[in-house]
């Protein structure tokens, strides 16, 4: 039943490894980035989002095909009525070695010990300044830090740590708060990434002026606290990781801008409408829901997955700076569709 990894390849050799899951793709928070406060949103009903047996159907096909890596994303994940019940089944799977979940961490203090109990091993917690006025104006909505930071400890004192945080960081937003975050993560045993901005989607005005690149922020960094690279813990990883040389943890960059990664890629995307992605910045997908519902077998879906792995021939952000010079920009799929 279970079938070869190696049949689990795409056009470039890339072998289907970590799973995105959206279980929502409702948010309580407007940032910028990804949903911009000045539109109007209209999420799915609850009927038209994955059902936790569906989810658990899919989760257990795409272990069979090679992935052991499972994120559960939003929107924000902790919206989702059953998120626990989820976690607890796919959590049986065999295959599936690592549960993540990334939230904005707001409802992260009520969450965090029974996500831990139904099986989550780790958090990834978005924020993007600890400035309390700053979090604020980014988040849309006027939310208060505090709370995150409270979910962080909480989560933390669920045995959920290492906690990780990522933080995106534009130009003339968040910049100058770079090392207050980096200060709060070696305080806090927290795992710091900063992930360069991103054209994800349609909504958010993306200009390559607004990119800090990484290197930037490196150097600023290394010029208070002396660092030294690390190798890859596995193949496709995707932050750049360094160690503090005084032992006081690490820190990793996300470069998908000014040093994509596209060729080491191996993620899938699941919408939180259960549509198969094969990159973040993709145009279509394959509608895994409507084939659930209209009966299709494991033996089926199975088959139209690889299928489409197979055909894979992502590489958008090797070829962000052709397309943006040679073609008009092309609609993508919303982030908070399917997670970052």
């Amino acid at each position: 039943m279970i079938a070869s990894n190696i049949q689990t390849r795409d056009t470039f050799g890339r072998q289907l490894r970590d799973l995105r899951l959206s279980v929502v793709d409702a948010c309580n928070l407007r940032c910028s980035y990804c949903m911009p406060p000045d539109r109007a949103y209209h999420f799915v009903k609850h009927d038209r989002l994955l059902s936790p047996t569906e989810i658990e159907t899919l989760v257990g096909l795409f272990a069979d095909l090679g992935v052991c890596k499972l994120r559960i994303t939003g929107g924000e994940p902790l919206l989702r009525r059953e998120l626990e019940e989820i976690v607890t089944r796919v959590a049986k799977i065999d295959g599936i070695r690592e549960i993540a979940l990334t939230t904005n961490g707001l409802l992260l203090k009520q969450h965090a010990t029974a996500l831990a109990t139904a099986g989550v091993q780790r958090v990834t917690v978005s924020l993007d300044t600890i400035d309390p006025e700053g979090y604020a104006a980014m988040s849309g909505v006027g939310a208060h830090v505090a709370h995150v930071l409270e979910g962080i400890e909480a989560a933390r004192a669920a045995g959920l740590a290492p906690i990780k945080i990522n933080t995106v960081v534009q130009r003339g937003v968040n910049e100058d708060g770079i090392l207050d975050l980096v200060d709060f993560a070696r305080e806090t045993g927290s795992v710091l990434r900063f992930i360069e901005y991103m054209d994800v989607g349609n909504l958010n005005g993306w200009r390559m002026a607004d990119v800090v690149p990484s290197l930037e922020l490196l150097a600023r960094i290394q010029a208070r606290y002396p660092l030294t690279p690390l190798d890859p813990t596995y193949h496709g990883e995707v932050a750049s990781r360094y160690r503090y040389e005084d032992g006081r943890g690490e820190i990793g960059f996300i470069s998908s801008v000014t040093e994509p990664f596209c060729r080491t890629c191996n993620r899938a995307r699941i919408s939180a409408v259960g549509t198969l992605y094969t990159c973040l910045f993709s145009c279509t997908g394959l509608d895994l829901l409507s084939l659930i519902r209209s009966g299709a077998g494991t033996a089926e879906l199975r088959e139209r997955i690889q299928a489409v792995w197979h055909a894979r021939d992502d590489r958008y952000s090797e070829e962000r700076t052709m397309l943006a010079v040679n073609q008009a920009p092309r609609e993508k799929v919303e982030m908070y569709t399917i997670g970052g």
